[in-house]
C-alpha cells in the first residue's frame, strides 16, 4: 500500500510539475505575442509616419513646380507682351516716319494751321532743321561741294544727318525721274 500512495504522490508532483512548465510555457508565448504585437504596432505607426511626411514632401515638391510653372508662364507672358510692345512702337514710328517722309499731298496753309498743334516736338525740331537748311542751301546755292562739306562739318550732328537725308535722293523722286523720263522719251 505504501508503494502505491508513494506511486501517487510521485504521479501527482509530476503532473504539478507539467503543469508548472506548460503555463511557464504560455506565459511565454503571451508575452512573446505581446512584444511581437508591440512591435508590429510601432512598425505600423513608423511606417504611416514616414508615408505622411513622403506625401507632405510630394505635395510641396507638387507646390513648389506648380509655382515655377506660373512663375516662366508668368515671365513668357512679360515677355510676350514687352516684345509686341516695342513691335507696335517700331511700327507706328515707321508709320509716322512715312507720312512724314512722304510725297502725298501738298500741305495748305490751313491744313498746316490745324496739323501744327497735333504735331510732336521731334516733328517741331524737324521743321526748324529744314528751315536751318533750307536757309543754308539758299545761302550757299553757288558754292561748290567742297564749301557745302566745310559747312556741313560746322552743323551739329543732327542738322548735318538731316541735310545729308534731304540731298541724298529718296525712292519717290528717282520714280518720279523715272516716269518723267519714260513720258518725255514717249
Amino acid at each position: 500500500m505504501l508503494r502505491t500512495e508513494e506511486r501517487q504522490r510521485l504521479a501527482r508532483e509530476r503532473r504539478e510539475e507539467r503543469e508548472k512548465q506548460h503555463a511557464a510555457k504560455e506565459t511565454q508565448i503571451l508575452e512573446k505575442e505581446r512584444k511581437a504585437k508591440l512591435q508590429y504596432e510601432k512598425q505600423l505607426e513608423e511606417r504611416q509616419r514616414k508615408l505622411k511626411e513622403m506625401k507632405q514632401k510630394e505635395e510641396q515638391r507638387r507646390a513648389a513646380v506648380e509655382e515655377k510653372r506660373k512663375q516662366k508662364i508668368e515671365e513668357e507672358k512679360e515677355r510676350y507682351e514687352a516684345v509686341l510692345h516695342r513691335t507696335l512702337e517700331r511700327s507706328q514710328r515707321l508709320e509716322t516716319r512715312q507720312k512724314r517722309w512722304s510725297w502725298g499731298g501738298s500741305v495748305t496753309p490751313d491744313s498746316e494751321g490745324k496739323t501744327a498743334s497735333k504735331r510732336s516736338p521731334s516733328t517741331a525740331n524737324l521743321k526748324q532743321a529744314e528751315a536751318a537748311v533750307s536757309k543754308c542751301l539758299s545761302s550757299s546755292g553757288a558754292l561748290s561741294n567742297a564749301s557745302d562739306r566745310t559747312r556741313r562739318s560746322q552743323l551739329s550732328p543732327l542738322d548735318s544727318s538731316v541735310i545729308s537725308r534731304l540731298l541724298a535722293p529718296t525712292q519717290a523722286s528717282l520714280a518720279r525721274s523715272k516716269s518723267a523720263a519714260t513720258l518725255s522719251a514717249d
